[in-house]
């Protein structure tokens, strides 16, 4: 996308500064982009250490993209020159600084129910500063976003399900997980209509439906089962097939 929006400024005969402003603004809509993915999927994976407290690796995960967290609100901090944007940064800070504090301490329910709470302060500052960076998205920029929500919603539900299972189901989180199928449903819906795909994505487009009804069933039983592992790992198939259409719509803007 970048590259593309480059490449249009230069053909238009635009100053420097424009080039500069716009490139700018791409950078930092990237940076949230890639903080609203890290909001998820840090709790996510904290949620799932909580109920596979053996599995030291996904702490160890959390670590690293907490590493990754703080590169990006950092790529914001040097970019902007909004005073909005900068005080939003600083809750992002402070939740960050937080999630480090509670990954000190072995995983309990209290800290699980904190988790979420600062996982939906990062989106929720995420989207702020989207909102104070507009961009106006070409059609083939919105299936590139299309195809990197289905790692977002993906990576939403299963948190809303871990918390579910490990005895925070609340009307508030069971609604935002059925929201968040809900949104996953309609993206999908959006690349199975797309016309444009090559006989090898239009095999990943039946793979990534398959693997996404065999997870919809499963959490959509989130009464009377609680599967984890198998949650995860087919969450993990279906953001790996996703990654295909990430990389397809990138090169072809």
């Amino acid at each position: 996308m970048r590259k593309i929006l480059l490449l249009c400024l230069m053909l238009m005969g635009t100053g420097s500064y424009l080039s500069a402003s716009t490139r700018a603004e791409v950078n930092i809509l990237e940076a949230t982009e890639h903080i609203r993915y890290l909001s998820q999927d840090i709790t996510k994976n904290y949620l799932y250490y909580y109920a596979n407290p053996k599995k030291e690796f996904i702490r160890k995960k959390v670590l690293t993209d907490l590493e990754k967290l703080v590169s990006d609100i950092r790529t914001i901090a040097i970019t902007t020159n909004k005073q909005d944007t900068k005080d939003i940064l600083e809750f992002l800070t402070y939740s960050k600084n937080q999630i480090e504090e509670i990954l000190k301490a072995r995983p309990d329910k209290e800290k699980a129910a904190l988790m979420l709470d600062y996982s939906e302060t990062l989106l929720e500052g995420a989207n702020s500063i989207a909102k104070q960076h507009s961009y106006i998205y070409t059609d083939s920029e919105k299936m590139l976003l299309v195809s990197k929500n289905i790692g977002f919603y993906m990576e939403r539900i299963e948190k809303y399900y871990l918390a579910i299972g490990i005895g925070l189901s609340s009307s508030i989180n069971i609604r935002l997980m059925e929201d968040a199928i809900l949104s996953f449903d309609k993206n999908i819906e959006d690349i199975m209509k797309y016309g444009a795909y090559t006989k090898r994505l239009n095999e990943d487009r039946k793979t990534l439906y398959k693997y996404w009804r065999t997870n919809r069933s499963l959490i959509k039983k989130y009464k009377e089962l609680f599967v984890s592992n198998i949650v995860e790992l087919t969450t993990n198939r279906l953001e790996r097939v996703a990654e295909n259409f990430i990389v397809y719509h990138s090169k072809n803007q």
